[in-house]
Formats: structure tokens, C-alpha cells, sequence
């Protein structure tokens, strides 16, 4: 039996290629093959992101780029899924007629029904109406021995310029039973590695009946405890308090790496209001003191917008003071995108593009040195690195991670010396250092190798998490 050809685009954030991984898994339970290059295949399916500006372009550019293989190429049918067509469907609809099917952020399992062939094209239902399960199909792109894991959709929060709880809907917390039998699936499939996301990780139950709820910390421990895994990351943590027995498993559960990825947005009491966070600046300082404080070793990730509404000069310098302060190992910088339907379209005066970029500039400086003097810092340690397999500038070089290091958003280790192999945990002795990334020589034999994955092609950018620091 000849199978047929599909291929994948997947952008924006990593909730989106998870979304991508279940339409993977939904496309070859139906006896299609997944390729490489979109010339061969005779469907193109594009998981697009719409959250902001630069994001929407991207996706539109993608779309029109990948729509010319209908003309050139072998595709039949173009298929467009996610938040930019559950955000415009209609707008999309009367002006990409190149597009055969558009489906919404929550509506992965349509894909079955396009490539049955007959379904209609507008396919975009209610975001409300779906969470990923343990039960989904999917194919898991991700290196070898790494996968995310998302415990819940949507989010409740009101932040002044975010527009995912319209293109996501409201929260839906994942029970914590289906997400452990999640967990021990991608075990299984040779993850030792399980990265726990969600659009508001630290609310993860809060909206399950009375008689379902547990705690967060409850959930990590069960899935840090599934036998086989040896790292557990917890992605979007937001700054309110923070549970003791959480901050117990960030200091000292064997398993729970301590790496926590907080998006603070700002520091000035003023700006963090305006942006509808609902507290201000002197809790976040609590906050990154006490995870300082109790958890050794801690490495902290975070994203800052400049440029949003009413975001005055001497604001912007409170924010910088602000992270030279707390000296993050990671930092993003993202410039205010101005979505008309977000709460803070409205707010005044706005800042110009020049200023907000020449903020953001500095703000990155500043960000980059404090990332390369903790680099350099490794010099001389051993270090667990995970091995993920060959670099992007040279086959022959391997690539892998530390524990303060994830997956696609942050840097990585460079081994130039011995031989090493995807899914290896190795011993790592740090030789150099840069901004981003550092240059190690393995200190042990290698161990057992891990089974290849299927690729897909994900393309970075302002619409997901930002490759660099």
C-alpha cells in the first residue's frame, strides 16, 4: 500500500507544537507519511501563531510561501490550523482562497476529518472546546529523549495586553491521573526528560471540581517519580506565592531540575498595574529572593515586555535596575505589540517603535553580559548534560544541555571532546564560555542510545519563545 505524503509547519510557542505533535499523530494513525520537504507532500498543514504582530506576519508570509507547492509542487490541499485562523477565520477565509481547510487552536482532531476527505472548509469550533489528553494520538518531534508536556489550556488572568484567553478560551486543567499516564506514555516512547507547560502553570487545577483539585506540587512529585525520568522543567510560573512543598521539590526532589521559567513582564509598580498583573513590584522581588534563597543552584528564566502604553522613561531605568539586581540566567525581551483587541489598545500615550526598540536594545546588553559572566562561571565544573544530538554549524559536533539549559529557548554544550550519542546523560567538564552557549569535554564512556524521532520543521521568531537569551 502506497501511503501518502504530509508535511508540517509548526509555529509559534511550544504549547502550539504540541497541538502539532497530536496532528502528527492523528495524520499517520490514518496511514499517511510524514516528509520532510513540502514539495513532496500532497498536504501542507500550517499550525500558525496570531498572538502578536510579528507573529501574525510570519504566519501569513509561511502560508503564501507554502501555498505555491499547490502550484509547483505535488499539494492537493493546504490545511491552516491554530490561533491566527481561530483569531481571523473569516478574514482568512475571503482572502487566502489557496487555503482548502482552516481549523481553530482547539481543534487538532479535525484534522481526521480533512484527510478523509469531504469536510467542510471552515472547520474553526469554540477554543473552550478541547484539551490535549493522554488518550490523543501524537508524534512527539522533540530530540530524542526530551518532550513537552502540557497540563492545561487557555488561562483566566486579564493582563492587559495579552489576547490568549480569547484565542484559548478559559483554563482547563488536565486531571492530574491523565497527565501522568501522559507522562508515562512519553517514558515509554524513550523521554527522560518532561517538560510541564501551560499558559498559567502555577493555576494548573484551580478550575477542576472541588473534588479533584491538588496541589501543583502534588502533580510535579507524581510526575518526577514515573520511573524513567530523570529531569522534570515547569515552564510559565506565575509571580504569586509559591507553595512551600513546590519550592521543597525545587531545592531538593532529585528529579525536579531547579530551573523556573517566570515571565515578570516588568518591575515599575506603575507599568506592572497598566499591564493588569495584579500585584506589584516589591512582591516579584520576594519572589526571585526567596526562590534565590531556597533553592541552590537555582537557574531562572524570564521575559520582559518595553515598550507597552504609558511606559515612561524613568520606568524603562526601574527596570533595568531591576535585572541588574536579580541577574538572571536567562532573559527575553519582547517589544509591545499593539492587538486591537487587547485591553491595553486603549491605554495612552502610546511609545514609538524607535524608542521601544532602542529599550529593548539596551535592555538585552545589559541581559547578555549577565548571562556571559554566569557562563563563565561554569568554566572548570562538571556538569549532567543531556546529549541531543548533532550541531546546526557542524554534524560531526555534538550538541546538548545542562540542567539550566532547556530545550530550544536557551543554550547549549558544545562536546569537542569523545565520541557521545543522542538521549545520553554524560559528565561534562565546562572548557569555555559564551553569551549563549558553552564548549565541554566528556569525562565518562557512553551509555545506552535512544531510538531516532520523526522531524518536523518549527520555525522560531517573535511568535515563540525567542532562541537566545
Amino acid at each position: 500500500m502506497k501511503h501518502k505524503k504530509i508535511h508540517f509547519v509548526s509555529l509559534g510557542c511550544v504549547k502550539n507544537r504540541v497541538d502539532t505533535e497530536v496532528m502528527l499523530g492523528v495524520a499517520t494513525g490514518g496511514g499517511w507519511r510524514i516528509v520532510d520537504e513540502p514539495d513532496e507532500a500532497e498536504v501542507i498543514v500550517v499550525n500558525t501563531c496570531g498572538f502578536i504582530g510579528e507573529a501574525k506576519k510570519e504566519s501569513i508570509d509561511t502560508i503564501f510561501e507554502l501555498a505555491e507547492y499547490k502550484r509547483l509542487g505535488a499539494c492537493k490541499k493546504l490545511v491552516v490550523t491554530g490561533c491566527l485562523s481561530q483569531r481571523y477565520s473569516g478574514d482568512l477565509a475571503a482572502q487566502m482562497p489557496e487555503v482548502d481547510h482552516f481549523l481553530g487552536s482547539s481543534d487538532m482532531m479535525k484534522l481526521g476529518r480533512v484527510l478523509e476527505g469531504g469536510a467542510e472548509r471552515m472547520l474553526v469550533g469554540n477554543p473552550a472546546d478541547w484539551v490535549v489528553r493522554a488518550a490523543d494520538p501524537r508524534v512527539v518531534t522533540q530530540s530524542r529523549a526530551s518532550a513537552w508536556l502540557k497540563i492545561a489550556e487557555g488561562c483566566n488572568r486579564t493582563c492587559a495586553f495579552c489576547v490568549i484567553p480569547q484565542l484559548r478560551g478559559k483554563q482547563r486543567s488536565r486531571t492530574a491521573d491523565d497527565v501522568v499516564a501522559e507522562a508515562e506514555r512519553l517514558v515509554e516512547g524513550g523521554a527522560i526528560e518532561l517538560n510541564l507547560v501551560s499558559q498559567d502553570t502555577v493555576a494548573w487545577g484551580r478550575d477542576r471540581p472541588r473534588g479533584e483539585r491538588t496541589s501543583l506540587a502534588d502533580l510535579v512529585r507524581r510526575v518526577a517519580d514515573v520511573k524513567g525520568v530523570r529531569w522534570v522543567r515547569l515552564f510559565y510560573l506565575y509571580p504569586e506565592t509559591i507553595d512551600e512543598a513546590l519550592v521543597e521539590l525545587l531545592a531538593n526532589h532529585p528529579r525536579v531540575v531547579p530551573y523556573v521559567d517566570m515571565p515578570l513582564q516588568h518591575a515599575a509598580d506603575a507599568m506592572l498595574e497598566r499591564m493588569k498583573r495584579g500585584h506589584g513590584k516589591d512582591r516579584q522581588r520576594r519572589v526571585v529572593e526567596r526562590l534565590r534563597r531556597a533553592v541552590p543552584g537555582l537557574t531562572f528564566r524570564t521575559a520582559f515586555i518595553v515598550g507597552h502604553p504609558g511606559e515612561t522613561q524613568a520606568e524603562f531605568d526601574e527596570l533595568v535596575e531591576f535585572v541588574q539586581w536579580a541577574r538572571f540566567e536567562h532573559a527575553v525581551v519582547f517589544r509591545y505589540s499593539d492587538e486591537e483587541t487587547c485591553a491595553a489598545r486603549d491605554l495612552r500615550p502610546k511609545v514609538s517603535a524607535l524608542v521601544a526598540a532602542n529599550r529593548a536594545r539596551k535592555l538585552m546588553a545589559i541581559q547578555r553580559r549577565i548571562a556571559r559572566e554566569k557562563n563563565q562561571a561554569l568554566i572548570g565544573r562538571e556538569l549532567e548534560v543531556l546529549v541531543e544530538g548533532p550541531s546546526e554549524e557542524h554534524e560531526l559536533v555534538m550538541k546538548g544541555r545542562h540542567a539550566g539549559q532547556a530545550a530550544d529557548i536557551d543554550g547549549g554544550v558544545y562536546l569537542s571532546e569523545g565520541e557521545s550519542h543522542p538521549g545520553e546523560m554524560r559528565r561534562v567538564r565546562i572548557a569555555q564560555a559564551s553569551d549563549f552557549d558553552l564548549v565541554g569535554e566528556l569525562q565518562d564512556e557512553p551509555g545506552e542510545r535512544l531510538p531516532r524521532r520523526v522531524a518536523l520543521k518549527v520555525l522560531g521568531g517573535p511568535s515563540g519563545e525567542p532562541r537566545w537569551q
